[in-house]
């Protein structure tokens, strides 16, 4: 899913937002907000621990290829 090549960096933006639907935003909103690169690194930890579990999105799983992209993003250090 990054538009990014895999030694690519990745951005909030364009890899990283897209990630999250306009409902897992909603559902997320007394806590954070999805859609908010400031948000998203300082609970991304925690966000990719539920997403991981299978506690995120309410509605499915997420496929390897999309939590890999969160985990290099994380990685990478946050980048906007």
């Amino acid at each position: 899913m990054a538009t990014t090549d895999q030694g690519g960096e990745l951005g909030f933006e364009q890899d990283i937002k897209p990630l999250f639907r306009e409902k897992d935003r909603k559902a997320m909103l007394s806590y954070f907000d999805l859609f908010d690169h400031a948000d998203v690194a300082e609970n991304a930890d925690a966000i990719m621990g539920s997403l991981a579990m299978g506690h995120m999105p309410c509605d499915g799983t997420w496929s390897e290829e999309r939590l890999e992209t969160l985990q290099r993003w994380i990685d990478m250090g946050k980048p906007a």
